[in-house]
């Protein structure tokens, strides 16, 4: 009996062991899916999957079964933007539709309904090639690093900036209104620039000196160090000024930088208020000028607060008025399947 009970607390405390260095170097994929690098080889050809400049979204897990939020942030700046191709990078993408079939991957077909949006596989290691980041991706180990999704999405948005050109965004971000193509960072606040929308001419030097800081002050184990922390300490080498604000609505050798209200009219620390009811007139005046919100979606992990359709909450609005399309196949359809499964469980 005596041995039973320190097998069975050898194994407890083992249990204990295993979930502490689980969070510890915070594991957050299963079976680490998100810690894989990549899957195609170096000499990839990508040259052609962007052609012509556009609005570029990225996906950096393995993830193929979309949550509905990025397909509404793809499907609302398709439809603002219907004169400009949107991109959107899968990594974990083949290439090849037919490996997707529906139901599971309804969220793709949505997508690939779209004229003007393109869903293209993502070659890290060809994307990095021949820019500064390349030798940081081969160096760097995904599995100890504690924000490896977010960094890794860091470095694309500017690499895809670099080499193609045009407008990124992030998968939380829902057009209301278009967007043109110009040099442009928007401000957080009144002292921080953020990277979750940014727009660049091909090779603008500024994104280079992104990519060099990038690496060489490189700390993966700070949040938004290698986003918007970098975003906002290249800008204020570029102006020669830490006052950000003063550029606010201004040029600063030929790059805009926007206020807050364009794309982050809501800060992080409101982020739930999307997900409560609003009186139209105070839409209306909140977002009259607003290119894109930013729902903040990092700050939802842990409660997961979802979409919900005759809820009247400000996500809803959104859903239903700029992405339509997935409203009705993902929102809608979600729904009318849970009233179905409480309808059969009474």
């Amino acid at each position: 009996m005596k041995k039973l009970q320190k097998v069975l607390l050898a194994g407890l405390g083992l249990l204990v062991l295993i979930i502490y260095i689980l969070h510890h170097i915070r594991l957050s994929c299963y079976f680490l899916t998100c810690y894989s690098k990549d899957e195609f080889s170096s000499d990839f050809d990508d040259t052609k999957l962007m052609e012509v400049p556009g609005i570029m979204f990225v996906e950096t897990t393995d993830a193929l079964e979309l949550s509905a939020l990025a397909v509404c942030s793809v499907e609302s700046a398709s439809l603002r933007n219907p004169d400009k191709p949107v991109y959107y990078f899968l990594k974990g993408f083949s290439g090849n539709l037919l490996h997707y079939p529906r139901p599971r991957h309804e969220a793709i077909h949505v997508l690939s309904s779209l004229k003007n949006v393109t869903i293209s596989p993502l070659s890290l290691k060809a994307l990095f090639q021949d820019t500064p980041l390349s030798s940081w991706y081969e160096q760097v180990n995904p599995f100890w690093e504690k924000y490896w999704v977010h960094v890794l999405s860091d470095a694309c948005r500017i690499a895809l900036l670099w080499k193609y050109g045009g407008i990124y965004l992030d998968t939380d971000i829902i057009s209301l209104k278009p967007l043109e193509f110009q040099n442009f960072i928007c401000a957080e606040g009144y002292q921080t620039a953020n990277s979750a929308a940014l727009g660049f001419k091909k090779q603008h030097k500024f994104i280079w000196d992104c990519m060099e800081d990038y690496v060489r002050n490189y700390d993966g184990d700070i949040w938004g160090y290698q986003g918007p922390a970098l975003v906002s300490r290249v800008l204020k080498r570029w102006c020669q000024s830490n006052d950000l604000g003063q550029f606010f609505n201004l040029e600063c050798k030929d790059i805009s930088y926007l206020p807050p209200k364009y794309f982050y009219p809501i800060s992080y620390t409101r982020w739930e208020s999307y997900f409560q009811r609003w009186r139209k007139s105070d839409i209306e005046s909140v977002f009259a000028e607003t290119k894109g919100v930013h729902v903040w979606n990092y700050k939802n992990i842990n409660q997961q607060k979802q979409v919900t359709a005759g809820s009247g909450t400000l996500m809803e609005y959104f859903f239903s008025k700029y992405c339509p399309t997935t409203y009705k196949s993902l929102v809608k359809r979600a729904s009318q399947g849970e009233q179905f499964q409480e309808f059969v469980g009474d």
